[in-house]
């Protein structure tokens, strides 16, 4: 059994900052990919950023420069620093994981999702 569970989501204002974290666990044998996604209502769920395990990075254009994703290996959590917030950023944030329990090829496994909402 393995779970994925974000938290740090909330209410901020245009311009502020949140720090959303997400922990992988259970059997767990490795884990490769990291990666944050959202959805806003009426759209597609879109790749916001992603690690590998060895620290290479990518973010979607809309975020690079405000946001940045880093890993704390040792347990097995990502996390999501996100700066200079916008009213376009708010939509329900989403953790994935590729992981291999032991003896099963990688899986991707889902978080519940945290709510983030950028208002005035």
């Amino acid at each position: 059994q393995v779970q994925v569970v974000e938290s740090g989501g909330g209410l901020v204002q245009p311009g502020g900052s949140l720090r959303l974290s997400c922990a992988a666990s259970g059997t767990i044998f490795s884990i490769n990919v990291m990666a944050w996604y959202r959805q806003a209502p009426g759209k597609e769920r879109e790749l916001v950023a992603g690690i590998t395990n060895g620290g290479s990075t990518n973010y979607a254009d809309s975020v690079k420069g405000r946001f940045t994703i880093s890993r704390d290996n040792a347990k097995n959590t990502v996390y999501l620093q996100m700066n200079s917030l916008k009213p376009e950023d708010t939509a329900v944030y989403y953790c994935n994981v590729s992981m291999a329990r032991w003896g099963a090829p990688y899986k991707y496994y889902w978080g519940q999702g945290t709510q983030v909402t950028v208002s005035s």
